[in-house]
């Protein structure tokens, strides 16, 4: 049974047509990716399913069973409330019982022996039943896990919300609505303001909730590894595609193609058609068959059957850097380079040199200097110590995350005029033409303009300085799917050098060929490859990590063997016993350990295999054992940690 159902929804705004004859059912436990241009009615259709629209026409219907939460892209939180507050205020319900269960054990206490007893004793049990089916005592773990694993710190938890920033805020709310264990989450881009760290983080745990998601997101990388559906909105309507987004965008390539080639073969035959009728319609001899092939014809129209032409792909950006003026070898180079701000180190000792054709990817977390670094580069920051050096005689095009070289007092015109002040206004219409910005759209004032005209201006004033260089902080963000692709692919065949800060790990794995990790306390590292080769090291290391872990187990035991042996001298049978249990215990847990862990990775390998992602229910069956394994292990590990201090 769907959770959600959509039935022929229709929806204008002021004569608008947004969407048009929509009918889709959500069902629980799918995860969901919501996908289509800037504007095509994505945010429309949350909108409408929790009921802060109504549809002009037709009918949105949640089962009476299911809740739903929704994530819009502007949180809304408590301004007054500390953070830790804020979010953990979606436990409130889950205190109350706390509270009431607490109550009766009090009275139960006072009633022990009386008739009283066992009607309280029967409502604490339905309590507690409701109790554990919420989370029990575990609501504390799950608040710290979240935070944690959407950055935030122990020492954030206390500062007011009116103080967050606005990215800190929406990963507040992304944090309570994740707890909320509502059925359905209707997540309007949830990776905004995460970094990659956090982005991993929040894949996996959508991977393994137990309830749906409906995801409206940009990020490639994440529909491709936690959603099994992907619904795109197009031309007013949605169209279903029960797997992930690569294969999706493969799908719907070659529906387009079949399109137009059965396009293309009917009107070759009805143009063969209409040819004879034209020929023959006043023949003696095939007057007749002229007009039964005309009523043919005239039926195929009436009963929709004459195909329409094809629509081409949406109007996309375009992008040419033009030739190449050909500079040095050595583009950039730090020695030892070291940037902090009091007693916060954001970069240490870096070492880094980059070469003509190079392009070099900068990841990292939030707020380990990943913007700092290229505008030490700009000469716009000095280095604490060493040397940043960007060579001179480069033509560098900047695009700014912050787009602050953007004056929101100028039209889309003027603004890119500026670069190229010789050029004239015909030729400046055409070029920005080639950024989507058409007839009266180049006379907008920048300030007006929505967060991805910008980024589109912005671009376009960086590609027609036909740069050498390219510097780019963040240049995805407020972009779409099909201009980030766009994007991908002039960036690829660029033939200059290119730096660029990004969290896109689909578009890293595009454009990269070399990483500079940067981390906390100013550590950093350089990584040949583009994210793909990074995480499989990622990986590695995290292999690894377990293996040390199963060593320390063993040199525990081994520890606890040399003690029960040595236990074993004259006068002391009874420890020598009760050793020899717990050494039984200690191994016996150390296998279901083993076990588990060994399952848990034939499962994670499983979530990457296309054919179960169009499975819905063995993903979610695969998941939930996954869910259950992983609270299993944690309780095996918390026993074995006990049995071997046991020992000591």
């Amino acid at each position: 049974m769907a959770a959600v159902t959509i039935q022929d929804v229709y929806k204008s705004y002021a004569g608008h047509e947004v969407l048009s004859g929509v009918t889709l059912d959500l069902h629980k436990g799918e995860k969901v990716g919501l996908i289509g241009a800037n504007g095509s009615g994505k945010t429309t259709l949350f909108k409408l399913i929790v009921g802060i629209e109504s549809p002009d026409k037709g009918t949105v219907t949640i089962s009476g069973s299911a809740t739903v939460g929704y994530l819009p892209q502007e949180p809304d939180l408590p301004e007054g409330a500390r953070l830790i507050d804020a979010v953990e205020g979606v436990f409130d319900g889950h205190r109350a019982l706390e509270a009431q269960l607490a109550e009766l054990s009090h009275q139960i206490a006072e009633t022990h022996g009386t008739p009283q007893e066992a009607a309280l004793l029967e409502r604490y049990d339905r309590l507690r039943a409701r109790f554990e089916s919420a989370g029990g005592y575990d609501y504390e773990i799950r608040l710290r896990e979240v935070l944690g694993g959407l950055g935030f710190s122990p020492d954030e938890y206390a500062q007011p919300v009116a103080q967050l920033s606005g990215g800190q805020k929406c990963r507040a709310a992304l944090a309570r609505m994740l707890l909320s264990n509502a059925d359905f989450l209707l997540l309007d881009e949830p990776t905004n303001h995460l970094d990659i760290d956090a982005t991993r983080w929040l894949e996996k745990y959508l991977a393994n909730y137990d309830g749906g998601a409906v995801i409206i997101s940009h990020d490639r990388y994440l529909l491709d590894r936690v959603v099994t559906k992907i619904v795109e909105v197009e031309d007013h309507r949605t169209t279903v595609y029960p797997t992930n987004y690569t294969n999706y965008a493969q799908a719907k390539r070659i529906r387009r193609l079949q399109a137009e080639r059965d396009y293309q073969k009917q009107s070759e035959w009805l143009a063969h058609q209409r040819d004879y009728i034209n020929k023959t319609r006043y023949a003696k001899d095939s007057a007749k068959q002229a007009r039964g092939r005309q009523k043919y014809l005239d039926r195929m129209e009436a009963d929709g059957k004459i195909l329409d032409k094809p629509k081409g792909d949406a109007a996309r950006l375009k992008l040419n850097f033009g030739r190449e003026v050909r500079g040095g070898e050595m583009i950039v180079r730090c020695e030892k380079a070291a940037k902090a701000f009091g007693e916060t180190v954001l970069i240490r000792e870096l070492d880094f040199e980059m070469t003509r054709g190079e392009k070099v990817g900068i990841i990292g977390p939030n707020g380990v200097g990943k913007t700092t670094l290229l505008r030490m580069l700009l000469g716009q920051t000095p280095p604490t110590a060493g040397t940043v050096r960007l060579f001179e005689n480069l033509t560098v095009g900047y695009y700014d995350q912050e787009h602050r070289d953007l004056d929101d007092s100028l039209t889309v015109i003027e603004a890119v005029r500026r670069v190229r002040p010789e050029v004239s206004e015909a030729e400046a219409r055409s070029f920005l033409a080639l950024f989507l910005f058409r007839g009266d759209a180049v006379f907008k004032r920048v300030g007006s303009l929505s967060g991805g005209e910008q980024s589109r201006v912005l671009l376009a004033r960086v590609v027609w300085q036909s740069p050498q260089v390219l510097i780019l902080d963040e240049p995805t963000n407020h972009l779409d799917i099909p201009a980030r692709e766009a994007l991908e692919e002039a960036l690829s065949l660029f033939p200059g050098s290119i730096l660029m800060v990004s969290h896109d790990r689909y578009f890293l794995d595009r454009i990269v060929d070399r990483l500079l990790v940067l981390a906390e306390r100013g550590r950093h590292e350089l990584v040949p490859g583009n994210w793909s080769k990074y995480a499989e090291l990622l990986t590695q290391r995290e292999e690894a990590a377990r293996a040390a872990k199963e060593r320390d187990r063993s040199v525990a035991r081994e520890a606890a063997e040399r003690k029960a042996a040595q236990s074993g001298s004259p006068g002391g049978g009874k420890q020598k016993s009760r050793s020899k249990y717990a050494l039984k215990r200690v191994e016996e847990l150390e296998a279901r350990i083993i076990s588990h862990e060994s399952r848990m990775k034939e499962l994670e390998a499983s979530f990457a295999d296309a054919a179960l992602m169009k499975d819905a229910a063995k993903s979610k069956q695969l998941h939930d054992e996954y869910h259950a394994l992983r609270e299993s292990l944690e309780e095996l590990n918390r026993e074995w940690e006990e049995a071997v201090e046991s020992q000591a």
